[in-house]
């Protein structure tokens, strides 16, 4: 999808208060695209709504809790009278919620579901029957690589993002020839402020939102289907974890991939 064209796209992106979002809105809006900005951070998202249309953009705001399937519903409604469509969707808005799994229950699995999961896909279903009644548009899903590889202590992020990777994976390939196009963007760990109590190890060292939303522009540009990033160090933990799950076990132990908080 060429985002500098005549006439303005309108992308919706959740998430947008900070971190991978924030940035993504602000690439954007830079391109000249009309960005809807949603989260639960409303004087934070005014913040960034600002910050656009201070370097020329154009941007407005939605507060919305994607846990809340009605407040998806008045988000989408709301985007379509104001704008008549919606040409991007990023599905980025995401909880991290760690912890080694027999300190954990079943409902900070469903915490982490309801809105690493569940939040983009009420969101991508809302949105999709306008985007295939146009037979345009991009859907952006912001996952992570982890949903490739599991590390320890993250079962319920991990597990709701493959869920998602998943989701998309088998959604792409159904939309193929309906002018819909997907993403599926897969970070490794990256700086922001839902992982700044954790320290990483230099070989899986943090990467800038920026980087990530600069890929994931391109990835809506070039209608790539899916982007690992950085794309070395993770591409080589999964080719090797899907060669031998022992030896892509032993490398996350020796390497300390996992990570370090104040609590582990």
């Amino acid at each position: 999808m060429k985002l500098r064209r005549q006439g303005k796209l309108v992308a919706v992106v959740t998430g947008a208060s900070s971190g991978i979002g924030q940035a993504t809105a602000m690439r954007l809006g830079a391109m000249g695209v009309c960005v809807v900005l949603a989260s639960r951070r409303k004087e934070r998202l005014h913040q960034v709504a600002d910050e656009i249309t201070a370097a020329g953009g154009t941007a407005s705001v939605a507060q919305v809790d994607v846990s809340d399937r009605s407040q998806i519903r008045t988000l989408v409604a709301d985007v379509l009278a104001q704008h008549g469509a919606i040409d991007i969707l990023v599905a980025n808005a995401g909880t991290y919620v760690r912890g080694p799994v027999t300190a954990l229950a079943p409902e900070d699995f469903a915490r982490s579901m309801n809105v690493n999961f569940s939040g983009a896909l009420d969101l991508i279903y809302e949105v999709l029957p306008h985007m295939l009644a146009r037979r345009r548009g991009h859907i952006v899903a912001v996952s992570t690589v982890d949903a490739k590889k599991g590390l320890p202590f993250d079962a319920p992020y991990v597990a709701a993002k493959a869920a998602l990777t998943g989701f998309m994976d088998v959604l792409r390939q159904e939309l193929r020839g309906s002018g819909v196009y997907t993403s599926t963007i897969l970070p490794g760990r990256v700086d922001t402020p839902m992982i700044d109590f954790l320290t990483v190890p230099l070989i899986s060292r943090k990467i800038s939102p920026e980087t990530v939303a600069n890929a994931l522009v391109r990835a809506i540009e070039k209608n790539t289907p899916e982007v690992v990033i950085p794309w070395v160090g993770p591409k080589a933990l999964i080719v090797l974890a899907a060669c031998s799950a022992a030896l892509g076990d032993f490398f996350v132990r020796i390497l300390g991939l996992e990570g370090k908080s104040q609590s582990h």
